[in-house]
C-alpha cells in the first residue's frame, strides 16, 4: 500500500534538513565573524596599551632627565659654595677693626663684675 502523503512528507523532511543545514552554516559564519571581530578588538586594545606604555615611558624619561639636570645643577652649586668656603679670605682693614671692636666688647662683658 502506497501512502499518497509520503512524497509531501519527504519534501517536508528535506526542507527541514535544508533549513537546519542553512542555520548551521549561518551559525558557523556568525561564529567566524565574531572571532574575527574579537581578534580585531583584542589587537586594538593591544595597540592602545602599547601607545599608553610608550607615552608613559616617554614621560618617565622626561622626568628622569629633568631630575638629573636639577641634581647636577644643585651639586654644581654646592661644589661652588664649597670652593668659595675653602678659598682664603684676607680681611680688609675695616673688617679687622670691626673684629677688634667685637672682641674688645666681648672681653669687656666677660670681665665685668657679676658676669656669669
Amino acid at each position: 500500500m502506497t501512502n499518497p502523503d509520503r512524497p509531501h512528507q519527504d519534501d517536508a523532511v528535506e526542507a527541514a534538513i535544508a533549513r537546519v543545514l542553512d542555520a548551521e552554516h549561518a551559525a558557523r559564519d556568525a561564529v567566524r565573524d565574531a572571532e574575527q571581530k574579537a581578534a580585531a578588538i583584542t589587537e586594538a586594545a593591544r595597540a592602545t596599551a602599547r601607545a599608553i606604555a610608550e607615552r608613559t615611558e616617554g614621560r618617565i624619561r622626561a622626568v628622569r632627565a629633568a631630575f638629573e639636570a636639577h641634581a647636577t645643577a644643585e651639586v654644581a652649586a654646592l661644589d661652588h659654595a664649597a670652593a668659595e668656603a675653602a678659598a682664603r679670605h684676607d680681611l680688609t682693614p675695616a673688617e679687622l677693626a670691626r673684629l677688634d671692636d667685637a672682641v674688645a666688647m666681648l672681653a669687656a662683658r666677660l670681665t665685668e663684675s657679676g658676669a656669669p
